[in-house]
């Protein structure tokens, strides 16, 4: 029997994620100037992952 397609391992999904851990979010806002020192990390405006 064969597995089901979204059983594969990690290193078989190639495709980009576009949700990012928050930890990312406030990396690429960092990058892009638009993190304002002493913000909170709750509620981060939505961001789009660079291509």
């Amino acid at each position: 029997m064969s597995q089901h397609r979204s059983l594969k391992g990690a290193s078989t999904i190639a495709a980009r994620r576009n949700v990012l851990k928050r930890f990312e979010r406030v990396e690429l806002l960092k990058k892009r100037g638009q993190w304002k020192q002493g913000r909170k990390v709750i509620g981060l405006p939505k961001t789009k992952p660079d291509v």
